[in-house]
């Protein structure tokens, strides 16, 4: 049994939160200069010129990447053999959180509910996803995710003869009528399968992908590589500007599903696709 005293989970997440806002995802960086090598529209190109030096400065200076710093999603992946000491895990995870976001001067945007509108004041509570795995691992993911991009998210729940190219059809609709709301060049998170509250979580889950990583199952990175295509053939472009350079990549989550159900959930990411991640 190992021990984690909650304080190191505070201190840890507030280093995240910063780190998240401030310093895009590596490979984030990579595939954006990548586009720029392939990208035939010249504003389309100055666009992602100005989000890769946006990055370096914003590394550089320690400023947030994009003044949306969203809301701070953590997938706690926790070892059945670790106790937590100190307090309570979920009250020292949004500690972390609320300490992150007011030391690092990062914009509050959550609000107590959508009706009375009222801002927390912190940024929490924060969206905590826990998975019991065996051993005495602990770590955090932080999917650092902005109000725009998730407001053209999207899912439906199909009956099984729709079908593959209708659920793709549905991907690549949902993106076309984003446009360029959803800041692109997007990065796409899709879950497949689930109930419908897990098929969003899938969906979600799989923005932690790196954009680099191929998918391991043939024939989901199959789709991931036709769906790509497809959408980098609308002409949205960087921005919205027109060119080919709308999305950067996109990940498969695959779960169970309910015989009479095929689900398709959509969480898109903006050009500010950012996350970080601890081991303890």
């Amino acid at each position: 049994m190992r021990t984690i005293h909650t304080q190191e989970i505070i201190d840890a997440v507030k280093q995240l939160c910063i780190d998240g806002c401030c310093t895009l995802r590596c490979d984030t960086v990579k595939a954006l200069k990548k586009a720029q090598d392939v990208e035939p529209s010249p504003v389309g190109r100055e666009v992602l010129a100005q989000l890769v030096e946006n990055s370096e400065i914003a590394a550089c200076e320690k400023l947030p990447f994009c003044q949306d710093t969203g809301y701070a999603v953590l997938f706690v992946e926790m070892g059945q053999e670790v106790r937590i000491e100190g307090g309570f895990l979920t009250e020292a995870l949004n500690e972390g959180v609320r300490q992150g976001y007011k030391e690092g001067y990062l914009r509050m945007s959550i609000l107590d509910n959508p009706l009375s509108r009222r801002n927390t004041g912190d940024n929490t509570p924060a969206t905590i996803n826990y998975e019991l795995v065996p051993g005495d691992s602990f770590n955090i993911s932080l999917l650092v995710k902005g109000g725009g991009c998730d407001m053209k998210s999207a899912l439906k729940i199909f009956d099984p003869a729709s079908g593959l190219k209708t659920a793709m059809d549905f991907i690549v609709d949902t993106v076309e009528t984003a446009g360029a709301e959803a800041s692109p060049p997007m990065t796409l998170g899709i879950g497949m399968g689930g109930p419908f509250a897990q098929a969003a979580l899938l969906a979600q889950k799989a923005l932690l992908w790196p954009l680099d990583k191929p998918n391991p199952i043939p024939e989901l990175r199959k789709i991931e590589e036709e769906l790509l295509e497809r959408i980098n053939k609308l002409g949205i472009g960087p921005a919205g500007f027109g060119g080919r350079t709308t999305c950067l990549g996109s990940h498969i989550e695959m779960g169970p599903a309910h015989i009479a159900h095929f689900p398709v959930a959509i969480n898109i990411d903006c050009h500010s696709h950012r996350g970080a991640e601890v081991s303890l």
